[in-house]
């Protein structure tokens, strides 16, 4: 059964500050954990500096060294959105600042796996290259690297994973995470990483007067944009900088060609795109091609500057992508259908989800991981197969707040030497391989840790509201202020209202949705709301308690306003 959340209201300073003209955005703000008005001002006059980026000067040298003396330089991506942003980025960034030879290779999910692998380096040899800068991965990459400078190549480190207690051997780290760096935001997406170095690559060039100094770098804030959101890294003051940014760009049409196609086969308006567009209708096509295919495809289409050649490409991420959510829904209904055969007294059971299906392809666990948490509120861990037939099993690990996943990986590894054969991520997301015989092994080791880590008020889902709204306030133009405010996404979360209201009127939609007519207390005045997904088979209660977000509701050129509904339960 999905959890049924507890309703919290955010909590607030005693005095809340006067950090925007609107008192309802001081609130929000406020309730974010913003202090001052310029903490709330998003202008790239605000960003922070790259000086503070550990091994900066470093990787700078390296990048003008293989500029000014014309050497080869691969950009090695990742096989997920933000690597294939952040790879598009470099080649096109590195491009504009003077290097003449700049290529890309991405690994592929089942022949190479993650990141800069030996294998990898290995296909590389043909070309020669003389600078390796690896994107939004290396920090773990231990034996690629060494492989690389036995080769006598160099290799430029650019990543924002959590490092081990061993870094590689390159000639140089940039990583906000790694040790010693004083850098403020930790935050950053390996896209963001990318762009800062490459702000860096150019202010040097300023200062000698030399080709490339004239750069404009922004032009390329669309892809780190779309980077971070995909991500899901935490939208600080300084993401949301660079996110806003991004999106300015974008609604302009100021974008790359591939992102311009991306948009028009999501059938989305780019004056009105928005943060929300990027994670469900573009990050997913450019995902779905390191998911099922060759992520070369999605940083191809991202580098494409001819119209037809970037539409052509995006076709092709848009059919992996379908293929990707008819996967996705199988394995869903498979997930479900295993857990509901899980009683309170089976071995499986316990705080934890763990699954695995012989035929589930490796690409979508990490989705269904994220669902399996999100309906459950529990840590769920996918497993699969890393190639069809293959005894080595993939894992894809999403959490819950309170329980660092790659903090319990690592506990277990230290207990169990041999058990996990790699393992890698942050506090809510992980991945690790290990062989198929293990898992019994491992699943008992992990539901172990989990009972003694997780405390059981963390189980107990809680929906944070920013309180209610008056009935002045549930108008377009709030909807519009709140749109304006962005944007809104992980760490900083879209504003969430809760209201009790009457049902005047209900219908079902597609046999699944609500579309209710709603009313405050003591108030006539009908308000249009949705619960897509919350027809149960019986009509909802005459008296409510809803939680939801306001939004436009500009269906067929209507210009109104409506309550998305995310729960609701009888008053």
């Amino acid at each position: 059964m999905p959890y049924i959340p507890k309703i919290s209201r955010r909590p607030l300073p005693e005095a809340v500050p006067a950090l925007h003209a609107s008192p309802l955005l001081s609130r929000l703000y406020a309730a974010r954990g913003l202090q001052s008005p310029e903490e709330a001002d998003l202008a790239l006059a605000h960003l922070l500096p790259p000086d503070g980026l550990r091994g900066l000067d470093t990787a700078v040298d390296l990048l003008l060294d293989a500029i000014g003396n014309d050497r080869r330089i691969v950009v090695v991506g990742d096989f997920d959105c933000d690597g294939a942003t952040g790879a598009a980025l470099a080649v096109r960034g590195l491009s504009m600042l003077g290097a003449r030879q700049v290529g890309f290779k991405v690994p592929h999910r089942v022949l190479h796996g993650y990141g800069l692998t030996p294998g990898l380096v290995d296909e590389l040899i043909p070309s020669s290259p003389d600078l390796v800068v690896t994107v939004d991965s290396g920090i773990a990459c231990l034996p690629g690297v060494a492989r690389a400078k036995a080769l006598g190549w160099k290799v430029l480190v650019t990543d924002h994973h959590l490092p081990g207690e061993q870094l590689p051997d390159a000639d140089a780290i940039v990583n906000p995470n790694q040790s010693g760096c004083p850098f403020a935001s930790k935050a950053l997406a390996g896209v963001g990483v990318m762009f800062y170095l490459l702000l860096a690559v150019r202010r040097r060039l300023r200062e000698h007067g030399l080709p490339g100094m004239d750069a404009d770098l922004s032009s390329l804030l669309d892809l780190v944009a779309i980077g971070t959101v995909a991500d899901m890294v935490k939208l600080d003051a300084n993401n949301r900088r660079l996110v806003r940014a991004g999106l300015a760009r974008i609604r302009q049409g100021r974008c790359q060609p591939g992102v311009r196609a991306l948009a028009a086969l999501g059938g989305l308006d780019l004056a009105k795109l928005t943060e929300t567009d990027i994670g469900f209708r573009i990050g997913p096509k450019i995902n779905a091609a390191g998911r099922l295919e060759d992520m070369a495809l999605g940083i191809e289409c991202l580098l494409a500057d001819d119209e037809t050649r970037a539409m052509d490409l995006a076709e092709s991420l848009h059919a992996i992508n379908q293929e990707r959510q008819e996967l996705q829904q199988d394995m869903l209904q498979e997930a479900e259908q295993a857990l509901a055969t899980i009683g309170d007294d089976d071995t499986d059971a316990g705080p934890a989800v763990l699954l695995f299906q012989p035929h589930w392809h490796p690409g979508i666990i990490g989705l269904v991981a994220s669902r399996v948490k999100d309906s459950r509120h529990r840590p769920a861990l996918v497993f699969a197969p890393s190639e069809p037939g293959s005894e080595e099993l993939r894992g894809s690990a999403r959490s819950i707040p309170g329980f660092h996943i790659r903090d319990a990986l690592a506990h277990i590894d230290a207990l169990h030497p041999g058990l996990i054969s790699r393992f890698g991520g942050h506090a809510m997301a992980a991945g690790l391989s290990l062989p198929a015989g293990h898992l019994p092994d491992f699943r008992a080791a992990f539901q172990a840790l989990a009972r003694a880590w997780i405390e059981p008020e963390s189980l107990q889902g809680v929906l944070w509201s920013d309180g209610a709204l008056a009935e002045h306030e549930l108008e377009r133009d709030t909807a519009l202020l709140l749109q304006a405010a962005g944007p809104w996404g992980q760490g900083f979360p879209p504003p969430l209202f809760d209201n009790a209201f009457h049902v005047l009127e209900w219908r079902v939609l597609k046999e699944r949705h609500l579309k209710l007519q709603l009313a405050l207390p003591g108030s006539s005045r009908a308000i249009e709301a949705i619960q897509f997904g919350g027809y149960a088979g019986r009509p909802p209660p005459e008296r409510i308690h809803a939680v939801y977000e306001l939004q436009t509701n500009d269906w067929r050129e209507r210009r109104g306003v409506q309550c998305l509904i995310r729960h609701l339960e009888p008053v």
